[in-house]
């Protein structure tokens, strides 16, 4: 089958939209959309981010003392780093935090129990609200009830004197850091000049475009471009809106600017210029100050130094300005280069109820990585014409041969397609994964064709049909859902939709940026792997399909000498059970290296004049597969 590069003209507009009518869904093939018997199954009542948050909160009101409730609160119930909440408070919580239950980001550890027989003199409040944030009700303060949307009701503390005096002198001091903070990056702001700054509000405003969702905070203000609440551009305000922040400051003078706007727009310029728009999703759910952005930094700092002991080490800044933070942002991004095209294996850490990323450095392949990659190629050696006990000798085997890639192999049309099943499939059971995927493109020669005639234009109109994901539940996740393969399939199908939505929305994101380009949706393509705990919480589909534990490595393929980054992955998920870790993360890494290397050389022999198209991984093929 041949995936045409324009649409489909040979039906008339009946035939389109009767056809258009069609369900898709596999345990509906066939019948029209809305017409169903029943409703579908409810979905899992014990997932999504309310449902946590409510546990969370009862939780805390059952604890023992002040100081196991806190660190309830801070971390979720034991789903996220207590890190990320005590860097997303503002000075007054920061102070009050630091003086009640002695934890602060500076010095992070275990929330302390404090004397329950001194006199009242204020009564506080703690509370958590309907984002996952926690809430302090401080000495200036009102009734957390009246000011914020609280998941439930508040924690009573008692102050005593002492408490006031000892916050009086945290709350000076970080003040002072405030002020001093937000001055340096005025001074920054204006020494750019007018163009300057047009030219930087221009970049985040693209930035925020082009990134995943993520939450910010700079003092009482709160910049999102996720969903409804968003007041920066993404996915439901385009750049230009009035309701944009950065768009709104393009015309108002400098003097005029909010102090949390200041921090927003230099705080965020440091962030990108360390690593492009990823980094900016680290600092997901943190207060943006430059104390803030100095942590971030001088930890990828550290994590860099340990990764190349044999090249010169990144020079510590000399202070935390914004001038001596952004020369340790250039030097972090050019030392970043270097790793990436070395045996380094950079990759993130998601921490899903609060969209927050950490980039690591992974360690050493240990035994488990490579007894994994030892079955794993084990498996494949058997199933398809090439052997070898590592992924590298599979690849060197794979090169020497490649024809058979556009040959029928087994239940396929092409090698491409069995060598993908095979490695997904080998995937699930290996893994023990309750899914395993990896997607792609259907047409090789459609996409050759496009870019041997530089028609951008038509590769920007292509729809989702245009791409494939090819989804293998394991043996025992029936279970998962109710002991019925019909949910089972339409759920690998719900995948595998999504799935193709991803490969459309990073392809372009590789292609010059001709106007087409420019105003198609797309984010920049990933480039490294990451491991993600506890997604099934804010996106519907993770929620409904139960995706708790992933791990995903992206990967590029080349084709006619360009480099796609983000072009195919692998990825492996968990509904329940124990999380991945990060040697089942550089096992998976090889194994999707494999099948891009597999795409690469079939993208080869299309470019000679090979003809190979994937015909299989749709919605009947996932319900003859899964549902027999």
């Amino acid at each position: 089958m041949t995936i045409p590069t324009e649409p489909d003209r040979t039906l008339d507009r009946r035939a389109a939209m009767a056809k258009a009518r069609r369900s898709r869904r596999p345990s509906r093939l066939g019948s029209a959309a809305g017409v169903a018997e029943r409703p579908d199954p409810p979905g899992a009542r014990d997932g999504g981010f309310p449902v946590l948050l409510r546990k969370t909160w009862r939780q805390a009101l059952d604890a023992p003392d002040l100081g196991t409730a806190v660190d309830i609160l801070l971390t979720l119930g034991g789903h996220v780093p207590a890190d990320i909440q005590l860097r997303a408070l503002p000075v007054k919580e920061e102070a009050a935090l630091k003086v009640l239950v002695g934890r602060n980001w500076r010095k992070d550890g275990r929330a302390t129990d404090r004397p329950e027989d001194a006199d009242t003199a204020f009564l506080g409040e703690i509370g958590l609200d309907r984002s996952g944030r926690v809430l302090l009700r401080v000495p200036s303060g009102g009734p957390l009830s009246g000011e914020a949307d609280l998941v439930d009701g508040v924690l009573h503390v008692p102050w005593s004197a002492e408490d006031l005096a000892d916050y009086q002198v945290e709350l000076a001091l970080a003040t002072d850091r405030w002020h001093a903070s937000v001055r340096d990056c005025r001074n920054w702001l204006h020494e750019a000049g007018a163009e300057g700054r047009r030219e930087v509000l221009e970049q985040l405003t693209e930035a925020a475009l082009r990134t995943a969702p993520f939450v910010l905070y700079a003092g009482d203000r709160r910049y999102t471009n996720f969903r409804d609440q968003n007041n920066l551009t993404g996915k439901t305000l385009r750049p230009g809106h009035p309701d944009c922040v950065l768009s709104s400051l393009r015309t108002i003078p400098l003097e005029l600017w909010a102090d949390s706007d200041v921090l927003l727009v230099v705080c965020l310029t440091l962030l990108v210029r360390s690593a492009g728009y990823a980094r900016i999703e680290e600092a997901n759910g943190t207060q943006l100050t430059l104390d803030h952005v100095a942590l971030l930094l001088e930890r990828t700092r550290a994590a860099y130094d340990a990764a190349a002991p044999g090249l010169p080490p990144v020079p510590a800044p000399v202070a935390h300005g914004v001038l001596a933070l952004g020369e340790l942002a250039d030097a972090l991004a050019a030392r970043r280069r270097e790793l990436m095209g070395s045996s380094v294996q950079l990759y993130r850490e998601i921490h899903g109820p609060l969209m927050h990323k950490i980039e690591r450095v992974s360690g050493p392949v240990k035994h488990e990585a490579a007894r994994l990659e030892a079955v794993l190629c084990a498996r494949l050696s058997e199933r398809l014409p090439v052997s070898g006990a590592t992924f590298a000798e599979l690849s060197a085997a794979l090169e020497g041969s490649p024809g058979w890639l556009a040959e029928p192999h087994g239940d396929f049309g092409s090698g491409l397609e069995s060598l993908v099943y095979e490695t997904v499939t080998a995937a699930t059971v290996v893994f023990e994964a309750d899914f395993a995927m990896s997607r792609g493109m259907r047409s090789l020669p459609a996409l050759i064709e496009a870019l041997r005639a530089e028609a951008y234009p038509t590769i920007a109109a292509w729809e989702i049909p245009h791409f494939f994901c090819c989804v293998v539940p394991s043996e025992e996740s029936k279970q998962l859902f109710g002991g019925s393969a019909s949910r089972l399939a339409d759920t690998a199908w719900a995948i595998s939709s999504r799935m193709q939505y991803n490969s459309w929305h990073f392809l372009v994101g590789n292609l010059p940026k001709v106007p087409e380009i420019a105003a198609r949706d797309h984010f920049v393509p990933p480039a490294i792997p990451d491991i993600a705990y506890y997604s099934d919480q804010h996106h519907n589909g993770h929620v409904a399909a139960r995706v708790r534990f992933t791990v995903r490595s992206p990967q590029a393929v080349e084709v006619l000498g360009r480099r796609f980054n983000g072009f195919m992955d692998l990825r492996l998920l968990r509904c329940e059970g124990l999380p991945f870790d990060e040697q089942d993360l550089l096992a998976a890494d090889r194994a999707s290296a494999f099948v891009a290397g597999a795409t690469t050389l079939a993208a080869a022999l299309v470019a000679e004049g090979t003809d190979i198209e994937v015909t299989s991984f749709d919605s009947r093929w996932h319900w003859a597969t899964i549902a027999g």
